[in-house]
């Protein structure tokens, strides 16, 4: 508040004293008013919560903290944690998704983008909006390559949506959320499950939204049904496709800018609400990353079909596309 308002705040024995401009003043005495009052009525958020409270009272004029606290109070129905915006792109964002029936989220890690369309599904399911909620991710491996997972396919793509039940978990209690799952009132899947369904009555939220083909993308975009509302979110500067610029999020950002219903909500690395260092981090990454090269195309992707020749490394056998990989014999 003092680096905010330009204002200084001194805690003297039996009261608070606050000097600077007589409209930052006012502002300061209201907040301690409406804290006490919230205090009063058992309120008691924790250090992140009132920092990010904080940071949009100071930034909007209009916003008080029991405001923020009552419209949060509305989200959070059933859910056992306060939903509340950190900052003023988190609380665009949620209006965002109140108001439009496809929102997407694009912006650095920790943002809350997931978490804070997850909260919204529950929060819309617990009010009766819809019916069922939907999560769907991309199995795209971070840079690695995992092969060939054991157990059954719950447990092979398990790993891949693990974030979004992170995200059940900390909104709901764990016997509600496996009751929930178990019924297939909450359904996490593979972005591949989706082909060929129509989703209606649905919260459907696409995490890691970067990862997807063009293809993949108007596949998503083309499953929703009668009432029926939709979030996708994605980071840009975290594409793990062999080639960047064939990703569905940057395709979508371009081709679907300006269409009615569909709304874009863009985070900042002042947005961040994980561990301090996290926003250190993305900044730093930001400010040195080089241009971002084009990777080749994948092999299968650029041969098929053309018997081009492709050059193998020394000391292998060369072959071409049209030539089929025959399986030794057995001796």
């Amino acid at each position: 508040m003092e680096d905010s308002l330009g204002v200084r705040i001194d805690l003297r024995s039996d009261a608070v004293h606050v000097e600077g401009p007589e409209d930052a003043v006012a502002k300061v005495q209201r907040i301690f008013q409406d804290f006490e009052a919230l205090r009063r009525l058992g309120v008691h958020p924790h250090n992140g919560e009132l920092n990010g409270m904080l940071r949009l009272v100071v930034a909007d004029p209009a916003t008080t903290l029991r405001s923020l606290v009552d419209s949060g109070k509305q989200r959070s129905a059933g859910v056992k944690r306060t939903v509340q915006p950190r900052s003023i792109n988190q609380r665009r964002y949620v209006e965002a998704i109140e108001q439009n029936d496809m929102v997407f989220g694009v912006g650095p890690a920790g943002t809350g983008k997931t978490y804070l369309a997850v909260a919204m599904a529950v929060s819309a399911m617990n009010a009766k909006k819809v019916s069922r909620i939907v999560l769907v991710r991309p199995a795209v491996e971070a840079g690695e390559r995992l092969g060939f997972l054991p157990g059954s396919l719950q447990e092979k793509v398990d790993p891949y949506l693990r974030p979004l039940y992170d995200a059940l978990y900390d909104l709901l209690e764990p016997e509600k959320v496996d009751k929930m799952l178990e019924k297939n009132v909450i359904e996490v899947a593979p972005l591949a499950f989706m082909r060929g369904r129509t989703l209606n009555d649905a919260f459907i939220i696409m995490d890691e939204a970067q990862n997807t083909t063009i293809e993949q993308m108007k596949m998503f975009l083309t499953r929703m049904g009668n009432n029926s509302k939709a979030v996708i979110t994605g980071d840009i500067t975290q594409i793990d496709l062999p080639n960047p610029r064939k990703s569905g999020l940057l395709d979508a950002i371009n081709i679907l800018d300006g269409v009615e219903g569909i709304h874009f909500c863009h985070f900042e690395d002042s947005d961040v609400v994980r561990h301090a260092l996290v926003q250190r981090i993305v900044r730093a990454y930001e400010s040195s990353k080089p241009q971002q090269q084009e990777l080749p195309l994948g092999l299968g992707e650029s041969i098929l079909g053309q018997g081009i020749e492709v050059q193998p490394p020394q000391g292998h056998e060369s072959r071409t596309s049209a030539q089929p990989l025959l399986a030794a014999k057995p001796q």
